[in-house]
C-alpha cells in the first residue's frame, strides 16, 4: 500500500468531520474537563463507533480521540502515567480497528489514521486554545508535547495531527517536538480574520513549516468556512506545501453559555472544490460538521 506521503502527493484525501458532535449525537456527555477523551477510558466502543461512522459516510482519514488527551489531564482523573499511555496508544488502535471494520464492509479505497494533538490550551479546558499566549516558552511547551507525541507515534498512526494550533510560539514547539519521530505531521492553526487565534500574521504562522521535514502539510482547521477560504491560498503561496483544511460548521461556541449558536455556513457545494483548486490536499470538517456533512463534501471532492 502507497504510503500516506503518497498518497497526500496524490491527493486530494477526504478527512472527517467532528468527533465530539458525533459522540454526543450517540447520547454521550462530553462535558468533562477531557472531553472525548474521557471515553477512551469509560467507553471505548463508542469511539471506535464514531470512526466507522465517518469511514461509511466517505472520509479516508480517522483523527483520534487524543486531542485533549494528556498526561496532566488524565492525573487529575487519578489516572497515572502508565495507564495514559495506555489510552494515547488506544485511541490509535480504535481508529485502525474502525478502519478494518469498514473495508471488511467492502470499502475499498485506502484508509488512514491521524494521531490528534491538541494544544496546551486544550489541557486547561478553559478556551485557552483559542486565545494562546500561555505566558510558556517553547522549550516549556515542547516538553509538554513530546511525551505523548512519541507515545502516538509509537503507536503506530499513518500521520500526527496537530491541529488547532493559536499561537506562533507553540507552532515552533510542535514542530520541534515532531522531528525525528519518524511519522510524518500536519500543522495546522485555528485562525479568525485573517491571523493566529493569538493574532499574529498568518504569513509568519504558516512559515514555521518550513522549521521541519516531518511537516508534510499546513493549514486551518476549527475556524469559520469563512475564514478557511481566504486562508488555503495563503497557506499554498507561503509554504508550497500541501494544504490542510477543516473549518467549522460556522456556528458559534459560547463558553458561558456552554452552547453553539448562531447560523451553520459551512457548505461543501462549491467550496470544496474551490479549496483544492486553490493547494487543498487534505479536506474535511471538524465541530459541528457531522457524517453528513462529510458525504457531501467527499462528493464535491472526488467528483
Amino acid at each position: 500500500m502507497v504510503s500516506f506521503t503518497e498518497a497526500l502527493a496524490a491527493g486530494p484525501v477526504v478527512l472527517d468531520g467532528g468527533l465530539s458532535n458525533q459522540l454526543e449525537a450517540g447520547g454521550h456527555d462530553l462535558g468533562d474537563a477531557l472531553w472525548s477523551a474521557r471515553l477512551l477510558a469509560d467507553r471505548p466502543d463508542a469511539v471506535r463507533a464514531a470512526h466507522l461512522a465517518y469511514f461509511r459516510a466517505g472520509a479516508d482519514v480517522a483523527t483520534t480521540a487524543s486531542y485533549q488527551a494528556t498526561y496532566e489531564g488524565f492525573a487529575g482523573r487519578g489516572i497515572d502515567a502508565g495507564r495514559t499511555s495506555e489510552l494515547l496508544a488506544l485511541s490509535v488502535q480504535l481508529a485502525r480497528e474502525a478502519a478494518r471494520q469498514a473495508q471488511a464492509e467492502g470499502v475499498t479505497r485506502p484508509l488512514w489514521v491521524a494521531a490528534s494533538a491538541g494544544p496546551y490550551g486544550a489541557m486547561l479546558a478553559d478556551g485557552s486554545e483559542y486565545r494562546g499566549r500561555y505566558g510558556l516558552s517553547v522549550d516549556e511547551l515542547e516538553r509538554f508535547h513530546r511525551p505523548r507525541l512519541e507515545v502516538l507515534a509509537a503507536a503506530g498512526p499513518d500521520v500526527l495531527a496537530l491541529e488547532t494550533v493559536p499561537d506562533v510560539l507553540e507552532a515552533r514547539a510542535l514542530v520541534r517536538a515532531v522531528r525525528g519521530l519518524g511519522v510524518p505531521a500536519w500543522l495546522s492553526f485555528s485562525v479568525a480574520c485573517g491571523r493566529t487565534r493569538a493574532g499574529q500574521p498568518l504569513d509568519e504562522a504558516f512559515a514555521v513549516a518550513a522549521e521541519a521535514e516531518e511537516v508534510v502539510a499546513v493549514g486551518v482547521n476549527c475556524c469559520a468556512p469563512q475564514d478557511a477560504d481566504a486562508a488555503v491560498p495563503r497557506a499554498a503561496r507561503i509554504t508550497g506545501r500541501p494544504v490542510v483544511v477543516y473549518p467549522n460548521s460556522g456556528e458559534r461556541w459560547d463558553a458561558e453559555r456552554r452552547a453553539w449558536c448562531g447560523p451553520a455556513t459551512f457548505t461543501a457545494e462549491g467550496r470544496a472544490a474551490r479549496w483544492v483548486r486553490d493547494g487543498a490536499r487534505l479536506v474535511g470538517g471538524c465541530c459541528r460538521v457531522g457524517p453528513e456533512g462529510i458525504a457531501t463534501l467527499a462528493a464535491q471532492v472526488r467528483a
